[in-house]
């Protein structure tokens, strides 16, 4: 197990979580604003001038990504679902970093 001081990630919900429908199902994603936040706070680690304040914000926001991955990966599975063409994804899909899984048809 790995010990780091983190923002709790519960504690981003209040304002960074947004809901967002996708066919019959909703998805979880981080906000405009909480998104916009992470793209600053990774750029300012890549420049390697993160206090250790924004790193801590930074492993939160991230941890929350995580978990908004791990269910909207669950809630797929369980949907069986892919309301769009594989193709149209990305045109439809909203801007975010959290990703989603889609169960292909093989």
């Amino acid at each position: 197990m790995i010990t780091q001081t983190m923002v709790q990630p519960s504690s981003l919900l209040p304002i960074g979580m947004n809901i967002v429908p996708l066919g019959n199902v909703f998805l979880f994603h981080l906000t405009d604003d909480l998104q916009d936040r992470l793209e600053d706070l990774l750029d300012r680690k890549k420049a390697d001038t993160l206090t250790n304040e924004q790193t801590a914000e930074l492993e939160g926001i991230t941890e929350l990504s995580r978990i908004f991955t791990l269910i909207n990966a669950q809630i797929a599975e369980k949907a069986l679902w892919c309301p769009l063409k594989p193709e149209d994804l990305f045109e439809n899909a909203p801007v975010t970093s959290v990703n989603t899984a889609i169960r292909q048809n093989t």
